[in-house]
Parts: structure tokens; sequence; C-alpha cells
């Protein structure tokens, strides 16, 4: 087999894996089906029970990366497992709490703001601390954003701020490995996504249809899109990327005065008139 991304045999860590939908169950079936060796980080028992199935006879392990001390406790265990070293993680973790439905951006709640930091952003943060020493020298960190941070989608409210932070923290984070190590990090700018986690935003499946529409193919991206430009990073090709975020969007980004989108949104102004 022509190796060309050079991962086979080589070992990762993921996290994320919800369902068979996650952003990082498609990326840890496509390093398995290039040759690698993945480590599965689960959040509970309970949602290490519901993938059973999916994951059987896989290296699991939990971590709930909103508890103080739990990736530092994982970092122990995998080492003590023998499964070093490791030449790249998948960091495909994010929670907002939506339980009260949407609420506009001021009205946000100091809690609920800390708890989403704390589990989307800081929780890289420590991992990469945790897993510094068996990081390979040359490894790999990843994970997932969102395609632009300049846009304010009234249905994602501090998320939107929060991706922001996560996409900061990754430079520095590949900053501060720098002292010692070629350990890059990177984001994967991601544009909307038909995943179980979206399905929890309100509003969501308008938005996305309407993202479809401004995509230059007229057809939203998939989540394997997202996968494949991840094993890209993971890999050795993207050696000369460290800091960045890669957008995936399928056109997104650059297609707002599509001639279609302008037709359709001046009919409905005339009809309101």
């Amino acid at each position: 087999m022509n190796d060309f991304l050079k991962i086979t045999g080589k070992t990762f860590l993921v996290f994320g894996v919800a369902n068979r939908k996650s952003v990082a169950w498609f990326i840890a079936k496509s390093l398995e089906e290039q040759g690698a060796k993945v480590l599965y980080s689960v959040r509970s028992e309970t949602r290490r029970q519901s993938l059973a199935t999916l994951l059987a006879g896989k290296p699991v392990f939990l971590c709930d990366v909103e508890q103080e001390g739990a990736a530092a406790r994982l970092a122990t265990e995998v080492s003590a497992a023998g499964h070093g070293p490791l030449h790249g993680i998948v960091h495909s973790v994010a929670f907002a709490n939506y339980s009260e439905g949407f609420k506009a951006f001021h009205e946000t709640k100091r809690a609920d703001f800390l708890q989403a930091t704390a589990v989307s952003v800081f929780s890289l943060v420590e991992i990469a601390n945790a897993f510094k020493s068996q990081l390979a020298k040359n490894g790999s960190v990843v994970t997932i954003g969102i395609s632009s941070l300049l846009v304010t989608p009234d249905n994602y409210g501090y998320m939107g701020p929060i991706k922001a932070a996560l996409d900061s923290c990754t430079r520095f984070l590949a900053k501060s490995f720098s002292a010692d190590s070629e350990v890059r990090f990177n984001v994967v700018g991601a544009g909307p996504l038909k995943t179980s986690a979206s399905a929890g935003i309100p509003g969501y499946l308008e938005s996305y249809l309407y993202a479809e529409k401004l995509t230059f193919r007229k057809r939203n991206l998939s989540t394997q899109e997202v996968a494949d430009t991840a094993l890209f990073l993971l890999s050795e090709r993207s050696s000369g990327l460290n800091g960045a975020t890669l957008v995936v969007d399928a056109g997104l980004g650059g297609n707002f005065f599509d001639k279609e989108i302008i037709r359709l949104a001046m009919r409905m102004e005339a009809g309101a008139s």
C-alpha cells in the first residue's frame, strides 16, 4: 500500500466520539482505515456503554474533561497501558447548555459560559499539558473549530466567542510547545455539519439549509470531508502547518453575494412591502 500520509502503525488518541455521526468517529475510523492505531477517550461510563458495539475490541478510556485533573489521570492510565508514544491527538470536544432554549447573547449566564469554556477550550490546554511527555517529538494535535470567527449567528450565541478562544489557544499552544519540541497544533475550521450535537442548537436546521445555498457547489460539507482534512493535519504531510486554522467550508465563506440568495432575499422583501 502506498502510505502517502505516513500514519500506518502510528498511534493516535481521539477525544469526542459520541455516536456514528460524530466528527471524532469519522476521524478515528479514517485513521484506522489507513493502518493507524486509535485510542478512544469518552466522557463517561454511560457513554462507553452506549458505544460498546461501535468500539468493540478497541482501547477505550474515560475522561470527563470538565473535571479538574481528569486529563492528567488519563495520561497516567494511557502511559501505564503501554500505548506510547502518541503521534497525534484529536480534540473534538464541545458543549453548550441550551436547555433553557435560545437566549440573546447579553443574557448569557456566567455558569453556562464558564462551563462551555472549560469543556470546549481549556480542555485542550489541559490535555496538551498532560500528554506533553508522551507525544512524539514531531506529533500533531488537531482540534475542531468553526469556519468563520467573524460571523455572529443569533442561534450560536456564546459559543462563537468560545470557538474564537479555542482558535487562539491553539496558536498559543503551538508557540509554547515550540520551545522544546516540534509538536504542531492546528484547527480544522469546519462549516456547518449534520451531526447529533448540532441538532441541539436552536434553529440549526434552517441555518444548515441556508448555508448549503451559499456553498459554491450548492451542497453542504460532509463530515468525511472534515475528517479527511484532520487526517492531513495529523500526518507528516502537513509538517509546514503550525498554529493554523484550515478552513473547510465548500466555499461558504466567500459566497455572500450569490445571485440566487440575493434574488430570494429581494423577492421576500418585495412581498413584505
